[in-house]
C-alpha cells in the first residue's frame, strides 16, 4: 500500500493489479438575494454539496482498467427527476490496446463539452455554467472508444460512444431508442503539461502557448428526459441533436476558455394524457467564455460570461426565458485542485420570452474543497 498523488494505492508485487482510493468533499455557504438588491436576501444555505468516493485502476493485466465512482450528497443522487436516489456515478471497464487506443464499456461521461468532462474536483468555479446545465451530454451507459492520430507533434483526439441516450442508473426503456456521440480535439501546439487541457486553471503554468480546439455532436434517438440524459422525464419520447465547440488556451498562468452550445428537436414539445400538463426538450443555444489567472503565491483570480436562449417554441413555457450570468471568483490553492479555498460572487439576468419581464439576483459562495 502507497499514499502518493495518485490516491491511496494498492498494488500487487508485480504490479500487474493496482487499485487506487481516492475520497473528496466539497463544503459550502451559499447567499441567495431576492432581487438585484444584494443585501436583500432571500436565502441562505449551508451543504455539503458533494461528497465522492472513488476507486481505479488496473486488474491482473495493465493493459485492464476500470473506474467506479458513486455519491452520497442530495445535490449528487439526481432524485428529484429520477424517483431514486441515484448513488452510481462512474462504473466502466476497458482495455488499452495502446496509449492512442482505449475502448471501455459501462457507464460513465459522454465525450460532450469539456468543463463537462473535467471533473468536478478539478473547476475553479462551484458549478459549470448554465450552458452547460441547459446542454450538456453528461453521464450514459454504453461502448466508448478514444484513438489518438499523431501528425508530427500535433495529437488529435478521436472520441466515440453509442449508448442508451436516457442517462445513468435507467430500467428498461421501451423503444428502440440508442445515442450516438463523437467529438474531435485538435492539440496545434502539441499537449499541455500533466494533461493540463482536463483540469481548469494553468497550475503547470506553461512555458510555451498549449491550445486544444474541439467539436463534439451528439444525436439522441427517442429519449425519455428533457435534456436527453438529463431532465425530467418526458410524457413522450423525443429525438433531439446537440452540437459543441469548445477552445481552451493556457500559458504562464493564464488560462482562456469558451465553448457554445445549440440542441434541435423536431417536435420538442410533449403532453400528458388529458393534455393538461407540458415537459418538453430544451432546444435552443448558449455560449460562454472564462478568464482566470493564477498569481505567483497560488491564489487565482478569474470572470466568467454565459448566456443560454431557447428557441421561440419555448415562449410561455417554465422553460422559455433567456439567462445571462456574470461571475467572479478567487481561489487559494493549499494543494492545487486537491486542497483550496474557494469563493464566488454570481450575477444573474433572467426575461421572460413571452412577457419581457425581467428579473436581476445574487449569489454567493463560499467554501472548500478537500480530498486525495
Amino acid at each position: 500500500m502507497d499514499f502518493n498523488d495518485e490516491g491511496i494505492v494498492f498494488s500487487t508485487a508485480d504490479s500487474t493489479s493496482k487499485v487506487a482510493m481516492r475520497f473528496r468533499m466539497q463544503n459550502q455557504v451559499v447567499v441567495n438575494s431576492k432581487d438585484e438588491d444584494i443585501t436583500n436576501i432571500a436565502s441562505t444555505e449551508t451543504a455539503i454539496r458533494r461528497l465522492r468516493l472513488r476507486f481505479g485502476g488496473t486488474l491482473f493485466d495493465p493493459r485492464l482498467f476500470f473506474n467506479l465512482q458513486l455519491s452520497f450528497t442530495r445535490g449528487d443522487l439526481d432524485f428529484a427527476d429520477t424517483q431514486f436516489p441515484n448513488t452510481i456515478r462512474d462504473a466502466v471497464a476497458g482495455w488499452a490496446f495502446s496509449p492512442n487506443l482505449q475502448v471501455s464499456f459501462g457507464q460513465t461521461k459522454l465525450p460532450g463539452n469539456r468543463q463537462r468532462v473535467i471533473s468536478s474536483a478539478d473547476l475553479l468555479y462551484f458549478e459549470r455554467s448554465i450552458v452547460n446545465s441547459a446542454f450538456t451530454l453528461d453521464r450514459d451507459f454504453g461502448l466508448f472508444a478514444n484513438y489518438r492520430l499523431w501528425l508530427g507533434d500535433m495529437p488529435i483526439w478521436f472520441k466515440g460512444a453509442v449508448s442508451t441516450g436516457d442517462g445513468r442508473n435507467q430500467g428498461r426503456i421501451v423503444g428502440d431508442g440508442i445515442a450516438w456521440t463523437g467529438r474531435v480535439e485538435v492539440l496545434p501546439f502539441g499537449n499541455f503539461t500533466n494533461g493540463g487541457d482536463y483540469f481548469e486553471g494553468d497550475l503547470m503554468r506553461e512555458n510555451t502557448p498549449k491550445l486544444s480546439i474541439a467539436v463534439s455532436a451528439n444525436s439522441n434517438n427517442r429519449h425519455t428526459r428533457s435534456r436527453g440524459t438529463l431532465g425530467p422525464l418526458l410524457y413522450a419520447q423525443r429525438s433531439s441533436t446537440t452540437i459543441y465547440a469548445d477552445a481552451l488556451l493556457k500559458y504562464s498562468g493564464l488560462a482562456l476558455y469558451g465553448e457554445w452550445a445549440t440542441r434541435s428537436c423536431a417536435d420538442p414539445i410533449t403532453k400528458s394524457t388529458d393534455g393538461t400538463k407540458t415537459q418538453s426538450v430544451f432546444v435552443g443555444n448558449g455560449y460562454m467564455g472564462q478568464a482566470t489567472y493564477l498569481l505567483p503565491f497560488d491564489l487565482e483570480l478569474g470572470a466568467r460570461f454565459a448566456f443560454v436562449h431557447p428557441d421561440d417554441v419555448m415562449r410561455g413555457l417554465p422553460e422559455g426565458f433567456n439567462e445571462t450570468t456574470i461571475s467572479g471568483m478567487a481561489v487559494y490553492h493549499i494543494k492545487g485542485h486537491r486542497i483550496k479555498l474557494m469563493s464566488e460572487v454570481i450575477h444573474d439576468h433572467q426575461q421572460n420570452l413571452a412577457s419581457l419581464a425581467a428579473v436581476d439576483f445574487w449569489t454567493i459562495r463560499l467554501g472548500m474543497e478537500l480530498g486525495i
